[in-house]
């Protein structure tokens, strides 16, 4: 699935014409929306939101983000997850990755016989996927290959892909369109960017504004084309080449991103290139568009206004892979308060132990986590965890010290 010479554009408007791809749910509204309010919903966390995101028991108070978990994106994606297979009750359904990144979700999935596309050498195997089998792509989309595989394959595609990230695509055919570069800020293996990177004839992607001032470095002064290729391997598309195409580029981002940094990179950019080439040519060598996802936007500015409290310590829950997360969590860090990454209430071993993960490291064991005496307790989710996650995690804080001080 090598091939990048699709015609992207011709081939999405042939797969949504026909009976066989579904980009809307089947009627069976009522049924799933009850199920998942009782799978995911949470009494606790709606008495939480009505006392102004803020409840105390005993000598804990816990103050919640004011927007966090499940976006609109992700309620839907897993709300045609469960259509599908009420829809298709006895066919072989797939997901082609994680439906979100949360694991309680995906696991879920798995007991109601929802099989998931494994890696097989760095590759997905799509051997095991039949004609007639029906295949969820996720909410952070798929690849035009991948898409063009199951068309061929004759699956029935529930495509579940969020409409901000549809959003970035249309930018990047727009980018394409003109014969422009796409400069995806974003992880370039993260499933998102990977479908993103589809789109586009020519892209590059950088992870953070450090990479960014490189690029624009090399774009206004030239450099060692090897050197530049090397530190970007992987993240750009066949056949990239620095001298030539960096001349004209557009901007696109993974959209769980950090606002503030895509936003900077867009700024970096466009000031280089007027100074490159300057006003009267700005609009023949850049292009960019708002794709920064309303909810990923809303979760990170609450985190901001949720650091500037006096608290004890930070807990963000999500899942360990969660871009939009693990963001939350930086700006945790960046705040210098003690914060924990979870993924589930299970991490939580004892009063002295919790199993987290410390941004950009593996999975580790925090001694004496939870503080002695009054404490005040941040709390926050990724989009695609559920209330009842994070009220899992609340009731065992509540419990631990109320323990402690009998």
């Amino acid at each position: 699935m090598s091939d990048r010479k699709i015609d992207t554009k011709a081939f999405k408007r042939s797969l949504q014409q026909s009976e066989n791809y579904h980009r809307r749910g089947f009627g069976h509204d009522t049924e799933v929306a009850e199920d998942m309010n009782t799978e995911y919903q949470s009494d606790l966390i709606q008495t939480i939101r009505a006392a102004n995101y803020r409840l105390t028991r005993g000598d804990v108070t816990i103050r919640l983000a004011e927007s966090f978990g499940f976006c609109w994106g992700v309620e839907r994606a897993v709300a045609m997850a469960y259509e599908t297979r009420a829809h298709f009750p006895i066919e072989k359904i797939w997901i082609t990755n994680e439906i979100i990144h949360n694991p309680s979700v995906n696991q879920r999935l798995r007991e109601m016989n929802v099989g998931f596309i494994e890696l097989v050498d760095g590759e997905k195997d799509f051997t095991v996927v039949g004609s007639g089998d029906v295949v969820i792509l996720p909410a952070f989309g798929a690849s035009v290959q991948e898409m063009q595989l199951l068309n061929d394959k004759g699956c029935k595609i529930v495509d579940t892909t969020c409409p901000w990230v549809s959003k970035v695509w249309n930018s990047v055919e727009k980018h394409k369109k003109r014969d422009y570069t796409s400069i995806i800020h974003g992880k370039y293996a993260h499933e998102e960017t990977v479908a993103t990177s589809s789109f586009a004839d020519r892209y590059l992607v950088v992870l953070n504004l450090e990479q960014a001032e490189y690029v624009t470095n090399y774009i206004l002064h030239g450099g060692d084309r090897q050197e530049f290729l090397t530190k970007f391997n992987h993240a750009y598309s066949e056949g990239f080449d620095p001298d030539r195409d960096l001349a004209k580029v557009g901007i696109a981002n993974q959209t769980t991103m950090l606002k503030s940094e895509t936003e900077q990179i867009g700024k970096l950019l466009e000031q280089t290139m007027l100074k490159k080439y300057g006003p009267t040519e700005l609009d023949e060598h850049f292009m960019s568009f708002n794709t920064i996802c309303d909810a990923t936007q809303e979760r990170q500015d609450a985190m901001f206004d949720l650091v500037k409290e006096d608290l004890s310590l930070m807990i963000v829950i999500g899942g360990f892979n969660s871009s939009n997360t693990t963001h939350l969590q930086e700006i945790s860090i960046e705040h210098n308060i003690p914060s924990y990454h979870i993924d589930s209430v299970e991490r939580i071993i004892s009063r002295d132990r919790l199993e987290h993960k410390p941004l950009g490291r593996e999975i580790a064991i925090a001694e004496n986590w939870l503080p002695e005496g009054a404490i005040t307790v941040g709390v926050t989710s990724g989009a695609s965890t559920p209330d009842k996650v994070v009220a899992d995690v609340i009731e065992k804080i509540f419990d631990l010290k109320a323990a402690a001080v009998v």
